[in-house]
C-alpha cells in the first residue's frame, strides 16, 4: 500500500469570472487536507464529515490521472478534512480537486507539472458541472497562494504576486445557502470586465469592491453591507464566488468592527490570514 498526503489552502474572489471567463483570487490560510491511500483491489471509497461533498468530482479527477490499466486493479481510498465550508463561495471544490489531483499525481504520474494537476482538476470541475468556467483562478489561488489574475477560458495566469500579511479576511458565512441566478452576472459583464483590468494592474482592494457591489445586486445579498463595510475601513468587501458568503479584508484593529456589521445577521463569522504558500505534496 502506498499512500500520499496533499494541503492546500481555500480563497476569496477578488473578481468574479462567470461574467467573462475572467478573475482574481486571493489566498486564505483556511486549509483542505487530502490523504489518498493506493492498495490492491478496485473501487473509490471517500471518508469525509462533510455531506455536502461532490464525490463525482473526486472519482473524476482520479479517473483522469491514474492510467486504466492502473485505475482498474487499484483500491483508493480518499480522506478528506476540511476547514472550508462547501457550497459557500470558499473555493472548496478547487481547493479538494487540486488536492486529489496532486495526489495522484505524486503516486501515478510523478512528472507532470503544475498546470497539468491544475488542468485535471479544472476539466473534472468543468465535467462534473461544479464549475462554470473550471474556476482557473480559484485553482490557482488555491495552489499558489496570494493574489492571482487569470483568464480562465485560456487557463492563464496573467500576473501573481504575495499579498502583504499584516491583513487578515473576515468572512461572513450565512446561515441560508441561498444565492441569486449566477448566469444573470452576465448583464453587468462590463463591469466585471473593468474590474478584472483594475486587478490586473495590481489595485486588488478597489477591483473587489466593485465585485462585491455588483455581485450583491446580483446574487440576493443586500449591497448596504458591503458599503458599511468599506465604509467602516475594509481595505476590500465583496461576496466570495457566487455566494452566499461575504469576505471583507482589513488590518487587525478593525476586524472587531466588521464583524459588528455581521453580528446583526443571521451566520457564522470566521477569521483568515492571507496564504502566500505553495500547496504541498509528500508520500508517507
Amino acid at each position: 500500500m502506498r499512500v500520499v498526503s496533499a494541503t492546500i489552502n481555500g480563497a476569496i474572489s477578488i473578481v468574479n469570472a462567470i461574467a467573462t471567463g475572467k478573475g482574481a483570487a486571493l489566498g486564505i490560510s483556511k486549509k483542505v487536507n487530502v490523504e489518498i491511500e493506493a492498495s490492491e483491489g478496485s473501487g473509490i471509497i471517500i471518508e469525509s464529515k462533510n455531506k455536502q461533498l461532490s464525490s463525482r468530482l473526486i472519482n473524476r479527477v482520479i479517473e483522469k490521472i491514474v492510467p486504466k490499466n492502473e485505475l482498474s486493479k487499484t483500491k483508493f481510498r480518499v480522506y478528506l478534512n476540511s476547514e472550508i465550508p462547501t457550497g459557500y463561495g470558499l473555493k472548496s471544490s478547487s481547493a479538494i480537486s487540486s488536492a486529489v489531483a496532486m495526489g495522484c499525481a505524486k503516486l501515478f504520474k510523478p512528472k507532470m507539472n503544475d498546470f497539468e494537476i491544475l488542468s485535471s482538476g479544472v476539466d473534472a470541475s468543468i465535467e462534473t458541472k461544479v464549475s462554470l468556467t473550471g474556476a482557473y483562478d480559484d485553482a490557482c489561488a488555491c495552489y499558489y497562494g496570494g493574489f492571482v489574475v487569470t483568464d480562465n477560458y485560456k487557463r492563464k495566469i496573467i500576473c501573481s504576486e504575495h499579498c502583504q500579511t499584516d491583513i487578515s479576511a473576515i468572512i461572513f458565512i450565512p446561515k441560508s445557502r441561498k444565492r441569486g441566478n449566477v448566469k444573470k452576472l452576465v448583464t453587468l459583464s462590463s463591469v466585471f470586465e473593468e474590474a478584472w483590468n483594475i486587478a490586473k494592474g495590481s489595485d486588488y482592494w478597489n477591483a473587489m469592491k466593485i465585485n462585491g457591489l455588483a455581485t450583491s445586486i446580483i446574487l440576493n445579498s443586500d449591497p448596504k453591507i458591503i458599503f458599511k463595510l468599506i465604509e467602516e475601513g475594509a481595505l476590500g468587501a465583496s461576496v466570495s464566488g457566487n455566494g452566499p458568503s461575504i469576505a471583507a479584508i482589513g488590518k487587525k484593529n478593525i476586524l472587531p468592527k466588521l464583524a459588528k456589521i455581521f453580528s446583526s445577521l443571521e451566520g457564522n463569522t470566521m477569521i483568515a490570514s492571507i496564504n502566500n504558500k505553495k500547496a504541498e505534496v509528500h508520500e508517507l
